[in-house]
């Protein structure tokens, strides 16, 4: 009975089902693997079969119906049924082929695939049924089923670590009489030891090694010498010498240097993936937060004391105050009252509340940051390119050496020494395990990394060009005083202003909160200047005083105003408003400037309010009224300087500037634009977690700096000694796995060493004029 060429099962009816595979009519054992192997073919996927190490799962069934109602535009999905690296790239290929997919991604490491689609072309559903109907299965992520999953790799891989040190103990144990040169061990006992040894080692190989094998075959076949190869290549050559010598019963044999070899790679992988799972840790009480209940946009709940809140949503009634330390990284509890936002995940602390929601599931600030994260986590900085591509030649560099060591001692046995004591492996993890590490310890502090680059760029920083409202103040403007200029009152100026300013989440507009508003239509937002709409026909503008003058002519009294408002007929009020400087900004700013940093306020507000921020906080490079394009040039000719440039802001109209930085921050209640922009996001509005971030960068580059030299250095002493033949293949895997664990060791130290920043504080009002 033969068997199916897709799934590898008995075909129980010879000729039914047949399909043209690899220029052959293959026999498949139901319609099911057909339409799978067909899909495979048409798509252009053929190679797959030549790739795979084992036989493909029989056919899936189709997306389940749930999947049709799934909100969003991206998912990251959990890969079943997946058997070997083929798999893998079969599932990538045909992810990146269906319509409307703008991107797919599959991390191999976790066999998670990280989609983004188009929702007017595709949905979930029909992505997840693409993925089944190549043989597969996809589903949402869920940590518990991706616990499972990790529950079971773990199993197998201490199953192979137990195989592989249960045979290295037994064959050191029938090697040992050879060691110590017996006399009296006969040439027979000699040969049944090294028989036993062979079908000890055996199993190791086949099972234990088997990761090593399955990797070098896929590096093979995608024409990619990776870590594997080295490996795998030193562990048969030393195998078949020896299986070779027992059967000739001549020659020396290291079955027992083979074991131990496999032992210690594989508890150097183990360690690796250990090191993995911890430095990952950080986004698992986010990933692990689920609502008790189901609930809906706009559905009124009340909170107890010590409820999680469900979703997001705004405060209808009560106050209270709330624990956001799982989003934000701060542990001080914050206020809420009527008006105020509570934010999915975090807690009421001490009277009930009444709630709206207003967002839910994907949508959810948990959500995005947790996407904002991954996708950090997923890039590629250019120094672990870099280590990767060092590691690759380094690769090249060990086989031809070995090559070449094999033919001038004639003996393999050197090969495989120097094919395993060097570690590439060691390379590649000197970057990745720390600046995992240091994502995660950045996250529990409040600083979400959203780029890959931040943290290079973090270090390198030479220049910082702050922000003032909702940078350095609170973003917690204050009416003080309103002073009419026409024939309107204070209170329907107010209600003007408002009206205008309701559609804005710009720190102005929050302190016209509470007022009575109107519909207005066609609202024109312009950035660093203000707002202009119409209101019953009338057409108005609440802004900057040369942007009001834009519309009603020049103010020829300048009252004092931070804010204006006119219509086409004059001016109707200036509005008076009042900030406070945060209070741990004197020690941030002074803080980096005793750390070298050239600390710049760049603020489209009035100079002389300007001028009176910059003494107070010891800031000598100023400048005041400055637009959007300003603080973009003002970045752009410091970088022509050479200068590395960090730009922090919060409004929408520091989106352009915190694009042309080299490093950008936004806090965490500011615009959207501004955070989607920004390579670092403040959660919470601890302004001292700027400090704390430029130290653990500096912290995390010098450890990888670290690891990456002990690892260069190491390859480049192990490898001329183990090619003139000092190193045997057993010393050569302890020193490699000695020299793995090591660079694992140090990348795992704690990251918190450097020095904070710190000086003294200080809190005074001041007032803020226009829009920065």
């Amino acid at each position: 009975m033969s068997a199916c060429f897709h799934c590898g099962l008995p075909v129980l009816t010879p000729g039914r089902h047949r399909a043209s595979i690899l220029g052959a009519e293959r026999e498949l054992c139901c319609a099911g693997c057909e339409a799978v192997a067909s899909t495979i073919v048409a798509g252009g996927f053929e190679r797959y079969y030549e790739t795979r190490t084992r036989s493909a799962p029989s056919a899936a069934p189709a997306a389940a119906p749930e999947l049709a109602g799934f909100r969003g535009n991206d998912a990251s999905l959990i890969l079943e049924r997946v058997t070997c690296g083929a798999c893998l790239w079969l599932i990538e290929q045909v992810l990146r082929r269906v319509p409307g997919v703008t991107c797919a991604d599959v991390n191999y490491a976790t066999q998670r695939a990280q989609v983004a689609w188009d929702p007017s072309l595709t949905s979930l559903a029909k992505i997840v049924a693409e993925v089944r109907a190549v043989g597969y299965d996809a589903c949402p992520y869920e940590p518990r089923r991706q616990e499972q999953i990790a529950r079971k790799e773990r199993r197998a891989a201490l199953w192979r670590l137990f195989v592989a040190g249960f045979g290295a103990m037994q064959v050191m144990m029938y090697a040992f009489p050879a060691y110590l040169g017996a006399g009296d061990l006969s040439a027979e006992a000699a040969q049944l030891m090294r028989w036993a040894s062979l079908l000890l080692t055996t199993p190791v190989l086949l099972f234990a090694c088997r990761p090593f094998f399955a990797g070098a075959r896929r590096e093979a076949a995608n024409g990619r010498i990776g870590l594997d190869t080295p490996i795998a290549l030193g562990l048969a050559g030393g195998f078949a010498a020896s299986a070779w010598a027992t059967l000739s019963a001549s020659g020396e044999v290291y079955f027992d240097s083979i074991c131990m070899l496999a032992f210690l790679l594989l508890a150097a992988r183990y360690a690796e993936a250990a090191a993995r799972r911890r430095a990952a840790r950080a986004l698992d009480p986010l990933l692990k937060w689920a609502p008790g209940k189901i609930v809906s946009v706009g559905e009124l709940l009340t909170l107890a004391p010590g409820e999680r809140v469900p979703a997001d949503g705004v405060v209808e009634s009560g106050s209270s105050s709330a624990d956001e330390s799982l989003l934000t990284g701060e542990s001080r509890p914050v206020a809420k009252r009527a008006g105020d936002a509570l934010a999915g995940g975090s807690v009421n602390l001490e009277q009930p509340l009444v709630m709206r929601v207003t967002r839910t599931g994907a949508d959810t600030q948990a959500a995005a940051i947790v996407r904002l994260a991954e996708r950090a986590a997923a890039a590629r900085p250019r120094l672990v390119e870099a280590a990767d591509r060092v590691a690759r030649h380094l690769t090249h560099v060990v086989i031809a050496t070995a090559l070449l060591a094999a033919l001038y001692w004639g003996d393999a046995w050197v090969a495989v020494a120097v094919l395993v004591v060097t570690c590439p492996c060691a390379l590649g993890l000197a970057a990745p395990v720390v600046l995992t590490r240091a994502h995660a310890a950045l996250l529990r502090r409040g600083a979400l990394l959203t780029r890959s680059r931040a943290l290079e760029a973090l270090e390198r920083a030479t220049d910082v060009v702050l922000d003032k409202t909702g940078t350095l103040t609170e973003g917690r403007l204050a009416l003080r005083r309103t002073h009419p200029l026409g024939a309107l009152n204070e209170i329907q100026c107010l209600g003007l202003a408002a009206s205008l300013e309701a559609a804005s989440r710009h720190p102005i507009a929050r302190a016209f909160g509470g007022v009575e508003t109107f519909p207005v239509e066609a609202p024109r937002h312009v950035a660093g200047e203000g707002i202009e709409a119409r209101l019953e026909g009338r057409r108005l503008r609440v802004g900057s005083r040369s942007f009001c003058a834009g519309l009603c002519g020049p103010l020829e009294a300048h009252p004092a105003g931070s804010v204006f408002l006119c219509d086409e007929a004059g001016w109707l009020a200036a509005f008076e408003l009042e900030d406070r400087l945060r209070e741990d900004a004197a020690a941030v700013v002074s803080g980096m400037a005793a750390a070298g940093v050239a600390v710049h306020l760049a603020s489209g507000d009035d100079a002389g309010i300007v001028a009176g921020v910059a003494a107070r906080l010891g800031i000598e490079r100023w400048q005041g009224g400055m637009t959007p394009q300003a603080k973009h040039d003002y970045v752009a000719r410091l970088q022509r300087e050479g200068r590395v440039v960090a730009m922090i802001g919060d409004g929408l109209n520091d989106a352009p500037v915190l694009a042309r930085a080299d490093l950008s921050f936004a806090m965490g209640g500011g615009a959207d634009a501004a955070q989607l922009q920004a390579d670092v996001v403040l959660l919470g509005n601890d302004l001292a977690v700027i400090s704390e971030t430029f130290s653990l960068a500096a912290r995390a580059m010098r450890l990888v700096r670290q690891n990456l030299g002990w690892a260069l250095a190491y390859n480049a002493v192990a490898l001329p000694l183990a090619a003139a033949g000092w190193i045997g293949p057993w010393e050569a895997a302890l020193f490699m796995g000695t020299s793995s664990i090591a660079v694992l060791l140090n990348a795992l130290r704690p990251l918190a060493g450097a020095a904070s920043w710190k000086a003294s504080t200080s809190s005074f009002p001041s007032r803020s004029p226009s829009y920065s």
